[in-house]
């Protein structure tokens, strides 16, 4: 447990001595921001509408706010998580500092779970940004906490299965642009195969869109844990951090 402390700690340091931290904490909370305070015009608008003809029925904070705006923050996951992992391995690679690495005597799953948990704690720290602003609605309004909390958690479990295949993808080069771009693809496609089920219903096809990870967030998006997706997720945790395991070790016997 030591020497996995010891490399989360040094993998976090390599964040905030360099802009990459600050630069991904500023823009994610400017678009996070930005999100929010859109959603939120609208549903005043909406809310304004409605009483100019009459309707009063209420409406729902969480529908017209948190949804929304933690869905598409979903979405940026998929281009902001390939930049977080893209040097995790790949700069060790270029530096030639990797050979050190394979060849100490901590051991491969130590080094990959602190790296791991270094790259899940900097974007845990952008989520905890885009919460900030819900903090407003508790002041001034009363939405549900559960479904927000629900919506985190998903949050969380997406980025841990982005993370861990984005590490297992950046032991595969050196180069780090390389690194985040297949990361991107990889990541994409399997936002992407939920889409072979709108127009085929063949077992491939219903087998590809199980495979989806937005198939699996919806139910965190109606506030709901589903134990099927949250296994999902851990197993595609579980296979990245195996598989990259596994590309270290190649790389010890070679060394």
């Amino acid at each position: 447990m030591r020497n996995v402390w010891t490399i989360f700690r040094k993998e976090l340091d390599s964040y905030f001595v360099s802009p990459i931290a600050y630069i991904l904490l500023l823009i994610f909370g400017l678009l996070g921001g930005y999100l929010f305070w859109t959603s939120l015009d609208r549903f005043l608008n909406v809310g304004m509408e409605m009483q100019m003809r009459g309707q009063m029925f209420p409406m729902s904070i969480n529908e017209y706010i948190v949804r929304p705006v933690l869905g598409t923050i979903s979405v940026l996951g998929l281009f902001f998580i390939p930049m977080i992992t893209m040097r995790l391995f790949a700069e060790e690679k270029r530096t030639g500092t990797i050979e050190l690495l394979v060849t100490s005597p901590i051991r491969d799953l130590e080094v990959i779970v602190g790296k791991w948990m270094a790259a899940m704690l900097l974007y845990s720290c952008m989520l905890f940004f885009t919460a900030l602003h819900f903090a407003f609605l508790f002041k001034y309004g009363n939405p549900d906490w559960k479904p927000i909390v629900v919506n985190y958690l998903g949050l969380l479990l997406q980025a841990g299965a982005f993370l861990a295949i984005g590490t297992f993808i950046s032991t595969l080069t050196k180069n780090q642009i390389v690194a985040g771009a297949v990361t991107f693809g990889v990541i994409l496609l399997l936002w992407l195969l939920s889409w072979v089920s709108e127009y085929e219903t063949a077992t491939w096809a219903r087998v590809l869109s199980y495979m989806s990870v937005i198939t699996h967030f919806e139910s965190f998006g109606r506030g709901v844990i589903d134990s099927k997706d949250v296994i999902f997720y851990l197993t595609v945790i579980f296979l990245g951090l195996f598989f990259t395991a596994r590309s270290l070790e190649s790389l010890r016997w070679r060394s």
